[in-house]
């Protein structure tokens, strides 16, 4: 745990808020990713183990699906049922309440990334145009919809590296996080889960964003792997809060009782073309108590 400190910063002539006061949840995993709080535990993605984990606030963990698949992320529909990307098979799984896996849709295509589920049970799947970890040119990706009877179809385009997405409370916006353009990205959510209205939420300066949330004030949290921190940006740009970190943090979640706990998954990167995409061992779920809490989905 690192001790409480509230720090000063300034950038672009703005005052920024940056705190300390990370306590450790989890540790001794690989690269954790796609937090998702849910049924009052704290779900997470270990991608070097090919495990779904549940964790209680005590830090008790439990494996509740194993995939063979990187990336591997996960979602929940609104009926309480979650939902798995196995990017490898290009499917998108369902897990029951007994636990058995099923085929909820089959995307067509392996090289998956992130997922969310809206509250209508319309689910938005993404994946990058080429395979960084074989070292492939850049090409952008795109943002597919899986309806509620499991057909796919893409809704967005020439997005250079989608990564997280969330969809705000009222069902009407979905943002995404274009990572190698330092964006956020928004578009409007037709009733049908359709699409349009494409528009930059907010440019980031250098910021990188992975995993994001959004919370009741409709601010964005996003965790920021090469630079080692989370912050909190409002519509068009400006920082609200950031949390250093000593590693990379891949993605972030509020829940908690009353939705006012941060989790962060975060790893000590060592590189996308790299055999260990991060030290072994170094993966930890982190918590930061917050002033406003999350809204929407995940």
């Amino acid at each position: 745990m690192l001790e409480g400190q509230m720090l000063g910063d300034r950038r672009d002539g703005r005052a920024v808020m940056t705190m300390t006061g990370v306590s450790t949840l989890l540790s001794g995993r690989g690269l954790v990713e796609s937090p998702r709080w849910h049924g009052g535990r704290l779900y997470f993605s270990d991608w070097s183990a090919g495990e779904v984990v549940a964790v209680d606030p005590a830090g008790r963990e439990e494996v509740v699906a194993r995939v063979a698949a990187l990336p591997l992320c996960t979602a929940w529909l609104p009926d309480g049922r979650q939902l798995i990307v196995s990017s490898a098979d290009g499917l998108l799984l369902r897990r029951e309440p007994d636990g058995r896996l099923t085929t909820h849709a089959d995307l067509g295509i392996p090289g998956w990334n992130d997922i969310v589920a809206d509250g209508r049970g319309n689910v938005y799947v993404n994946r990058a145009g080429f395979d960084p970890m074989a070292g492939e040119d850049v090409k952008p990706g795109t943002v597919h919809l899986v309806t509620p009877d499991g057909s796919v179809c893409e809704v967005a385009d020439d997005i250079a590296f989608p990564n997280g997405m969330a969809v705000t409370a009222d069902n009407s916006t979905l943002v995404v996080a274009d990572s190698y353009r330092h964006r956020l990205l928004a578009f409007a959510v037709a009733a049908d889960g359709t699409l349009s209205d494409r528009r930059i939420w907010a440019d980031l300066g250098e910021g990188t964003p992975d995993g994001i949330c959004l919370d009741a004030e409709n601010a964005v949290w996003y965790a920021d792997v090469p630079h080692r921190r989370c912050v909190r940006v409002a519509e068009g740009g400006t920082e609200l809060r950031t949390v250093p970190l000593d590693r990379g943090a891949f993605a972030c979640v509020l829940g908690g009782s009353d939705g006012r706990t941060l989790f962060i998954t975060a790893a000590r990167w060592q590189g996308m073309t790299d055999a260990e995409l991060v030290t072994p061992g170094s993966g930890q779920v982190l918590t930061v108590p917050v002033e406003v809490p999350g809204a929407g989905w995940p």
